[in-house]
């Protein structure tokens, strides 16, 4: 099976398409990706590759087709702005020059925010008479609502009808919550072409593990009660409140540290906030990659994801839930709706509501005072439901399977 893979993100960047595409090769199917440039989460283009023209690239066996994009920079609104439009401009412009003489029997979108990057994969779609699928990262414009990037009412309405043109055209739409089924099933003309398809969990352990400063950081953690979050330091995962919890704990005499590490739009922020208030219990290592994550969790007394407290982020299960309940240690999961329901069914940790610091430093201090048996037997659920639900391999078969399907439905239709 021949599949065209169309996402503005892919590697170098680090998301989880990279891994399930290297399971689709694994399983014949040949994949060639449509992207951009790497530039995430910096915002600067990463050594090696340049903002403007097109490249060819093999990927451990995966065809790469590069077009040219505006960096998204850092902090900065119409820069964002332009690297999503950029992406869609190239990707119409380019896309159909790049591939052509070129069949595939689907085409399949991987959509993180932007959404719109499926406008190009909609238009070359027709032009293959091949089938569409949309995987659904984000809900748009709910999610441009709650982080504050579109606030003028006319601007999210427009959105809407855009967001509304793509589900329309599209064939399959798989969405990583249930809770996305509802404001999705509202745009599209029909329901059942939604299913439920969740992010896979990843192993990434890797040469990482030899590396000092890991190491250190590892073993730093290690050293006493420990929680960590990983990954993004932005907007939506709410860090104030985990910054007033943890001064809160620091009031209360509690010896737990807390570890943020990663980078994003919040980092000078956090930095800023720690030092003026005095937090000693609050370490910002810095962006470590992917490889290095599965041996700072294993140090870990236990694992932090969180939300801002709005409507859009109880609907979704942050994909660093996979990557935590992988590991195999408890989760504190400061979220509303799926995410928390997940972390709760399992068995594998404590939930409380997004955005209450107080809710949160109780959680820790609860978490804290258990025995170790009662902790370890959350990390074996955890791993438990992380293997049942969320393994790359199942998934891969699954998404597959659904390709195969489309395309095989979609040969009916034209003969």
């Amino acid at each position: 099976m021949k599949v065209l893979l169309v996402s503005q993100y892919f590697w170098p960047e680090t998301f989880g398409i990279n891994a399930l595409s290297l399971a689709f090769a694994e399983r014949g199917v040949e994949l060639t990706v449509l992207t951009g440039k790497p530039n995430y989460p910096d915002g600067e283009v990463f050594a090696g590759h340049s903002a403007w023209g097109c490249r060819r690239e093999d990927w451990r066996g995966i065809e790469v087709v590069r077009v040219p994009l505006f960096p998204r920079g850092r902090k900065s609104g119409w820069r964002l702005a332009l690297n999503y439009l950029s992406f869609v401009a190239a990707g119409l412009s380019f896309g159909p020059w790049l591939l052509r003489g070129r069949r595939f029997d689907a085409v399949f979108v991987y959509a993180p925010s932007p959404i719109l990057q499926t406008l190009p994969a909609i238009f070359l779609a027709r032009q293959k008479r091949a089938p569409l699928a949309l995987w659904v990262q984000d809900l748009w414009p709910e999610s441009l609502a709650a982080t504050g990037f579109v606030r003028n009412g006319k601007v999210l309405a427009l959105v809407a009808r855009v967001v509304r043109f793509i589900y329309r055209h599209t064939d399959r739409l798989l969405v990583p919550s249930e809770g996305f089924r509802a404001p999705i099933a509202a745009l599209t003309d029909d329901a059942r072409k939604i299913r439920y398809y969740p992010n896979a969990w990843v192993d990434e352990t890797g040469p990482a593990a030899a590396d000092a400063p890991v190491a250190a950081l590892a073993e730093k953690i290690a050293a006493g009660f420990s929680v960590v979050f990983a990954g993004n330091l932005g907007t939506a995962q709410a860090l104030h409140t985990v910054i007033d919890a943890a001064e809160r704990l620091q009031r209360e005499g509690s010896s737990v540290r807390f570890f943020l590490i990663g980078s994003g739009s919040v980092s000078g922020w956090l930095a800023t906030e720690v030092a003026r208030r005095g937090l000693t219990n609050v370490e910002l290592p810095g962006r470590f990659p992917p490889a290095a994550m599965p041996h700072c969790y294993a140090a870990a007394s236990a694992l932090l994801v969180s939300l801002r407290d709005e409507p859009i982020f109880a609907q979704t299960i942050p994909s660093k839930v996979q990557g935590y309940l992988a590991a195999g240690r408890p989760v504190i999961a400061a979220l509303n709706g799926e995410g928390a329901r997940v972390v709760v069914e399992a068995g594998a940790g404590l939930a409380c509501p997004a955005g209450d610091a107080a809710a949160l430093a109780a959680a820790v201090a609860r978490l804290a005072a258990l025995d170790a048996d009662a902790r370890r037997k959350m990390g074996e659920n955890a791993r438990r439901y992380a293997f049942e639900h969320f393994s790359l391999d199942r998934l891969a078969d699954d998404l597959a399977a659904q390709l195969a399907e489309l395309a095989a439905t979609h040969r009916r239709k034209m003969t």
